[in-house]
């Protein structure tokens, strides 16, 4: 569970002191990091020319990547190690709760909190100080949270344009500078064949499920069959038994059933059909009421039962249709559907197979000092949304075809 119920949220600011990261940089301490918890041994970068480009300009820098794996924001670390320049990060609050040494460690390295299950002004006016001031280039997620499928990117937030464009016309007003953005592709390749590893792990999950030793059928057949076995469970789970229909129909009638379900008892009206806006509101709901109203402990339960079941329905929204039952099904997309699972029954990946990071840059887009267009999505927004599925869907080829 993301929500923190322990304590209300107090914004965690930046530290702005630059010994710290480059002492992480020079003893290589992500390096390390990143091979013990993410199993991602090695990484190239690409086209930092372009990123080097916008620094010798002092521009205010935005950088705005994908967002498939938790090792993202250190593996950014790397093309910062070879531009020279330490950077900012906004990151879930959450991350900040998770032992003190990780909050320790990743605010030294420039994050900073932003509150999902709320306003957060104090976090959008860092970022917007930030890029307006151009001190360290910032990491912006646009896509707001990890979905494990890195060959297929989820709907964009707003809010990363939203800042860009009041940084620019600040920026343009007291400096006479731009503000850019950097469309930037992250995707992890297995440096080795797959079979070994996702044979064992689909054997420690089947026996866990009670089958009985076996395999019979292709890595392809047993992970979609595991796949199957776990979206029954939680089938029977919240709607008392399993029901008829594809993976897909099946996914998108229980992820209807655990946000209805669940509004229905926050007492919300549901005002916008975006998946993953629902599961914002009821997160922000919830908060609210936890902080707020000073429930009793029977209510306690349940609403961490809500977060509990809006975070299983953000987790099947991240089962993409056709993700393994298509002929460009790679190894990536195996391993990345079996550790998900994973994640799902015990909390954690086996991080046993090794990847290997491709950071691509692409050029600079200049942010426009004027606000968004009314009524229209930000064309901005647009522009960064098609550069970065374009890299993906590029990149996504170099993977191993199963």
């Amino acid at each position: 569970m993301t929500v923190i119920l322990d304590r209300p949220y107090q914004f965690v600011p930046p530290c702005r002191n630059n010994l710290w990261p480059a002492f992480i940089q020079q003893f290589r301490i992500v390096d390390r990091y990143l091979r013990k918890k993410e199993g991602v041994v090695s990484y190239e970068c690409r086209n930092l020319d372009v990123f080097r480009e916008s620094l010798d300009r002092g521009d205010g820098i935005l950088l705005a990547p994908n967002h498939c794996r938790y090792a993202d924001p250190l593996v950014l670390g790397w093309p910062a190690r070879h531009a020279k320049t330490p950077v900012y990060a906004m990151a879930s609050w959450h991350l900040f709760n998770d032992g003190w040494l990780d909050a320790f460690a990743i605010r030294r390295m420039g994050a900073f909190s932003i509150f999902r299950e709320g306003s957060d002004r104090k976090a959008l006016d860092t970022a917007i100080e930030i890029l307006t001031e151009a001190e360290r280039p910032l990491i912006v997620f646009p896509e707001g949270t990890t979905n494990r499928t890195n060959d297929v990117l989820k709907p964009l937030l707003d809010g990363v344009t939203f800042m860009a464009r009041a940084a620019a016309r600040r920026r343009q007003k007291h400096y006479g500078s731009q503000v850019v953005m950097h469309p930037i592709a992250i995707k992890y390749l297995c440096k080795q064949k797959i079979d070994s590893w996702a044979n064992e792990q689909l054997s420690v999950i089947e026996s866990h499920l009670g089958w009985t030793k076996s395999l019979r059928g292709s890595i392809l057949e047993r992970t979609i069959r595991v796949a199957e076995a776990l979206l029954a469970l939680r089938e029977v789970q919240y709607l008392g038994s399993t029901r008829a229909g594809n993976l897909a129909e099946r996914r998108d009638g229980l992820i209807q059933h655990l946000l209805s379900d669940t509004e229905s008892r926050l007492k919300m009206s549901v005002g916008n059909e975006d998946l993953r806006a629902r599961v914002r509101a009821i997160r922000t709901k919830v908060s609210s009421i936890w902080f707020s109203e000073n429930p009793d402990e029977q209510e306690k339960v349940r609403l961490k039962n809500d977060i509990v079941a809006a975070d299983l329905a953000q987790e099947l929204v991240s089962y993409p249709n056709c993700y393994l039952e298509s002929d460009d099904v790679t190894d990536s997309r195996i391993v990345e559907t079996i550790q998900r699972m994973q994640e799902s029954l015990w909390g954690k990946a086996d991080v046993g197979i090794e990847l290997h990071a491709v950071i691509e840059f692409d050029a600079a887009i200049p942010v426009p000092a004027e606000k968004a267009p009314r009524g229209v999505e930000d064309p901005l927004l647009c522009e960064l949304r098609d550069r970065l599925s374009t890299m993906i869907a590029r990149l996504s080829k170099e993977a191993r075809p199963l």
